[in-house]
């Protein structure tokens, strides 16, 4: 549905986006993370063509942006970090020139501004001015224009920025809801969001894309906590199964001993655990825990940031 390809951007002589590549399906939530200065605003604004790139090209649904951006734009909805609203204006005329810009008409436009302001449940704030509301509210109005027309490309950059705990629940439902017919980035810092809503995530670093990865492979790696009664003298048979590179023994409380078993990354990882819970049980060992360990995406983004993630370990660990 989204193809972005080899898309850069200069600032005179600094290279802000480098070649960024990557395609996006129908009814996807994607993640884009990176540092503040990663390239994240810069991509958004070049998809939505309120920015023109350097060179490469974006086309949404079978359409170039360089080529037609009027029709491209007419079916994007895009809420930026700093929502360009008019404070004087009330929520309803504001949705009303909204509507407009989106060329929405008649019966169309009127249904649509009911359609938004039911999903975002602003109806009581309707005839006040923008510059009264809350910044929950403010954000709420922002995401009720971006999903005017039901776009087929929806941009989000920080959706639930200073919304409540109820008001992101809410928030994170209808970008569910909006995923079913449409295309959504998400940039956010807030990383769970990003694992409560996206199947896949984009990594920029230095203007680069770094990773573009499912979340599930992702959070695969190659170890095993277990916890166990084993003490030291008896962990040497596990650490003496094919496929074990290396024992570490976290901690120890109580009798239960805690330890994070590394695996090859050519080893098939439950057939290893067969043979770990075995050796324990041998030795008439308690076996209390045996579980893939999971990385966190906080994790993740150090390790992209660091240089120190790989992704085909953890591609062959999965």
């Amino acid at each position: 549905m989204l193809e972005v390809s080899q898309l850069s951007r200069k600032y005179g002589s600094f290279l802000a986006v480098d070649k960024v590549s990557f395609t996006i399906g129908k009814g996807e939530i994607v993640g884009l993370l990176g540092h503040n200065g990663a390239g994240k605003t810069t991509i958004m604004k070049m998809i939505s063509g309120y920015l023109e790139s350097s060179t490469g090209s974006v086309i949404v649904d079978d359409v170039n942006l360089d080529l037609n951006p009027k029709e491209v734009q007419s079916h994007l909805g895009y809420l930026p970090e700093s929502l360009p609203v008019y404070p004087e204006m009330t929520v309803a005329d504001y949705l009303d020139f909204a509507a407009d810009l989106k060329g929405l008409k008649n019966n169309l436009k009127k249904s649509e501004i009911k359609r938004v302001i039911k999903a975002t449940d602003i109806s009581a704030k309707l005839l006040a001015p923008i510059s009264t509301l809350s910044r929950g509210f403010k954000q709420r109005v922002g995401v009720a224009q971006a999903i005017l027309g039901r776009p087929k490309l929806l941009i989000l950059d920080e959706p639930t920025n200073g919304l409540d705990p109820e008001q992101t629940q809410h928030m994170r439902e209808l970008i569910k809801e909006v995923a079913k017919d449409a295309t959504v980035i998400l940039s956010t810092h807030i990383m769970q969001e990003v694992e409560a809503l996206c199947s896949r995530v984009l990594m920029l670093h230095g203007g680069k894309l770094a990773l573009d990865a499912q979340l599930e492979t992702l959070r695969q790696s190659n170890h095993l906590l277990l916890e166990t009664s084993l003490g030291a003298p008896g962990i040497q048979s596990v650490s003496a199964i094919p496929g074990v590179e290396n024992v570490e023994k976290l901690n120890a409380e109580e009798g239960v001993n805690r330890y994070r078993i590394k695996f090859n990354a050519d080893s098939n990882q439950r057939e290893l655990a067969a043979l770990i819970s075995q050796a324990v049980l041998a030795q008439k060992a308690s076996l209390f825990l045996l579980q893939p360990e999971l990385r966190d995406l906080e994790t993740l983004f150090k390790e992209v940031n660091e240089g120190k993630f790989d992704i085909e370990e953890v591609c062959n660990a999965a």
